[in-house]
């Protein structure tokens, strides 16, 4: 007969050396701290080598490694091959760059391995302090409702979700079939593609999201859609939401977010806010006209880890009707009962605001983010990439060779290498070629969108490392990799 391995009691995952990982972790916090040091000096991008993707591709591990050994090859063969959004010419998409104490908040959160969702702990704690900073920063009662999550994707469905159970609160048990009419939710052509996928995600599916024209200045067009909602009301549909856009992610370009207050008002419809990026300058004084109604919607997702610099991942959804937000996720099962004494008791369960029951500690970031700079520093960051933004664009606009292809609001600049004598078609061709080739020579990282079918360059500007002089390399090396491919392409 087989003999069964014996079980040693006092087997554990910790190490059995403690002063090795002691000396191995202080190595690693070296070389991320050198990492970020020196981010300047390296290139701004750099395609992960055939030997380090191969690397991935070996079989499931049976037996022990050395710890010092599967952090070399983190060493070698991942760290070198980061996305580089800490690197100061980095404007690809909006991501922001972190910050070290962010990076040491998140070890912190990490080594504490607290489930924020339920207890009577600290970081339960420090998640209801955040949303009240929250709520502070975007001019939302005290009353308010929030939590936080991974991203903007997750904060616009768990507000969707909101918006539904608000409009029918026998959904949740009844499904759609318990709604007369389709239900119907209203934004621009530039809304982002996550609240799309939330649409989908609810149940009420995409087609039934109405995408509204913009104007020249890509903001959702009123009238239009005055017309569209008064169309499916007498079509028999049931409009029930309007999204609006503080700062889209092709432009930066801002809704008329108060009008959208009242069209909301008027109709009935929840008004909820995609702010990702865009409502962060709500901080600042000088932007209280342009986004002037961020306050009035019913909800607002914004980002943590965009333009507050916040370490990836967290964002925020705050739901003005807290007691709405509740009655749209709270369970009640006998495992999750909350007691009136002992680590069962405590705040109401952060399950009862979201789909999440296993939540890290995220929380953790942005207070420390918060406390160590203060809302004044970041009020500085941010116009400073607005300013760096403005500056872009006056490059762009001062040379014969380029062409600013959109309004630049605020931190987002569209524009595209056009020496002319080329179609659409062909400047299309040419810029991507650019673009490639500056990730390719490490020279900077701005990402692209097609405007009006016209392929642009996009530097979004969320990094604190950058400086202006990094956008005088950015034009310099987009009008040399210009002209070089223009004679490529150029018949003889």
């Amino acid at each position: 007969m087989k003999r069964e391995p014996e079980l040693l009691e006092d087997e554990t995952l910790d190490p059995a050396d403690w002063a090795s990982i002691k000396e191995l972790g202080h190595r690693m916090l070296d070389d991320m701290f050198e990492h970020l040091q020196s981010s300047r000096q390296r290139p701004a991008w750099k395609k992960p080598t055939p030997f380090a993707v191969d690397s991935m591709q070996q079989p499931l591990p049976y037996t022990p490694q050395e710890a010092a050994t599967v952090y070399e090859h983190f060493f070698t063969q991942i760290l070198p091959f980061n996305t580089e959004n800490a690197h100061p010419r980095f404007w690809s998409w909006v991501q922001g760059g972190g910050t070290p104490l962010g990076m040491l908040a998140d070890m912190l959160a990490s080594g504490m391995n607290t489930n924020v969702s339920i207890g009577d702990h600290m970081p339960m704690y420090v998640e209801k302090q955040v949303i009240e900073w929250s709520k502070e920063m975007m001019g939302f009662p005290a009353a308010a409702g929030g939590i936080l999550l991974s991203g903007a994707s997750l904060a616009n469905i768990t507000a969707l979700l909101v918006a539904r159970h608000h409009f029918n609160d026998t959904i949740r048990k009844k499904g759609m079939q318990s709604v007369t009419g389709q239900l119907i939710i209203y934004g621009s052509a530039e809304t982002h593609n996550c609240v799309l996928k939330g649409v989908e995600v609810i149940g009420v599916g995409s087609d039934n999201f109405r995408r509204i024209p913009v104007d020249d200045q890509y903001r959702i067009r009123l009238d239009l859609l005055r017309q569209q909602i008064k169309a499916d009301r007498e079509a028999g549909h049931q409009p029930f939401c309007i999204v609006g856009n503080a700062g889209t992610v092709n432009t930066g370009s801002i809704d008329p977010l108060e009008e959208l207050a009242a069209i909301a008002k008027e109709e009935g419809c929840w008004y909820h806010i995609d702010g990702a990026f865009g409502a962060i300058p709500k901080i600042l004084p000088e932007f209280a006209d342009r986004l002037k109604g961020v306050e009035l919607a019913d909800s607002l997702s914004f980002d943590y880890h965009k333009w507050l610099y916040v370490n990836y991942e967290v964002a925020c959804v705050l739901i003005r009707d807290a007691a709405i937000h509740r009655d749209a996720f709270a369970t009640s099962v006998n495992y999750l009962v909350q007691h009136e004494r002992g680590l069962s008791g405590g705040p109401d369960p952060m399950s009862n605001y979201g789909m999440e029951l296993s939540r890290g500690f995220k929380a953790l970031k942005v207070w420390m983010s918060i406390k160590e700079h203060g809302i004044e520093r970041y009020q500085y960051m941010v116009r400073k990439n607005l300013r760096q933004a403005q500056y872009l664009a006056g490059l762009v606009q001062a040379s014969p060779s380029l062409e600013l292809l959109a309004p630049v609001p605020l931190n987002i600049v569209c524009f595209r290498y056009n020496p002319g004598g080329c179609n659409d078609e062909q400047l299309n061709s040419i810029n991507k070629e650019i673009l490639m080739r500056l990730h390719e020579q490490g020279i900077a990282a701005p990402s692209y969108t097609l405007l009006n079918g016209k392929y642009a360059i996009r530097a979004a500007i969320t990094n604190h490392r950058s400086r202006l002089d990094d956008f005088d390399t950015l034009v310099e090396a987009t009008l040399r990799i210009g002209r070089e491919v223009t004679a490529q392409k150029t018949p003889t």
